[in-house]
């Protein structure tokens, strides 16, 4: 039995937040690939993540949401794929090992290719394609894969395929974006989500990103519903909406907006609670201090 079910079993823990954002404010520019700072400019991402873990994260999230093929090959990294993933999961195992209790989740975003019959990617390319990233992960030190953000479920079966065959045993957790009139863009629903990945093996699932908090309960609820026995549920949702202000986009969540979400989701039944794009550790410490 994995120590994050036994730990899950004890009641609702909190996740970390954005990355992506954190990272903009300290100097990435739009065009540049995240990942190769962790190998170019690794104390900054350990700095993030020990932000995290300190306002109570008990996961955090490896600085990989773009480590597939495709992705790092619009950089020209496509050749440092197995390099940059290990770099990216030291990091934060590093940064778990200082703070007892907490876990590594190796993160996973969306190849960018589509799935056919609408794209090229089969079931068999798309698994040997998420297979290459996570066998860097599992070199770093992982404690469990995060399939993030995703809105085809068959490209989730092929992520999760990968796991099971790279790394048996090791927990998967699997996430969707239901940011379309409370669907994935694909048009999959969250009880569908819940269902269809319970029956590929996976434990752990939820929803992330979307359209603020009020949105994600109506979500939560609807997988809660559906979820079978030994199902964890994860919700980790944008700090409330975008806002145009001057020429930048500024989410509007507060810490204190995401403590009430965190509240209603852990009321809720839900099991691991975080957030998604335009948070920081202050979001995360009202979240924690929220579900504690």
């Amino acid at each position: 039995m994995s120590a994050i079910y036994e730990a899950l079993d004890q009641g609702t823990l909190a996740s970390d937040g954005a990355m992506g954002t954190m990272l903009q404010d300290r100097g990435l520019t739009d065009g540049g690939a995240p990942e190769l700072w962790n190998v170019e400019k690794p104390e900054e991402i350990e700095a993030v993540l020990d932000a995290y873990a300190a306002s109570g994260a008990r996961f955090i999230t490896t600085n990989t949401f773009g480590g597939t093929h495709g992705r790092l090959a619009m950089h020209g990294l496509e050749d440092r794929i197995f390099e940059l993933n290990k770099a990216g999961a030291e990091i934060a195992r590093r940064v778990a090992d200082r703070h007892p209790g907490c876990f590594v989740m190796g993160d996973i975003g969306p190849s960018g290719d589509l799935m056919e019959p609408m794209g090229a990617m089969t079931l068999e390319s798309g698994q040997a394609l998420f297979a290459q990233q996570i066998k860097g992960l599992v070199a770093g030190g992982i404690d469990a894969i995060l399939i993030e953000t995703m809105s085809d479920l068959g490209e989730v079966e092929a992520a999760v395929k990968a796991a099971q065959e790279v790394a048996p045993g090791l927990p998967i957790i699997a996430t969707m974006s239901f940011d379309t009139n409370l669907r994935t863009m694909m048009g999959v629903k969250p009880a569908m989500a819940v269902t269809q990945l319970a029956a590929l093996g996976v434990r752990i699932i939820g929803a992330n990103c979307g359209r603020g908090t009020d949105e994600m309960a109506v979500i939560a609820q609807e997988m809660v519903n559906a979820r079978p026995d030994g199902v964890y549920i994860i919700t980790q949702s944008n700090a409330g909406l975008p806002k145009l202000h001057g020429d930048e986009f500024i989410y509007d969540g507060t810490p204190e907006e995401m403590a009430k979400y965190a509240a209603e989701m852990k009321a809720m039944g839900v099991n691991i609670v975080g957030s998604c794009c335009g948070s920081s550790p202050a979001h995360t410490a009202a979240i924690a201090g929220a579900v504690a």
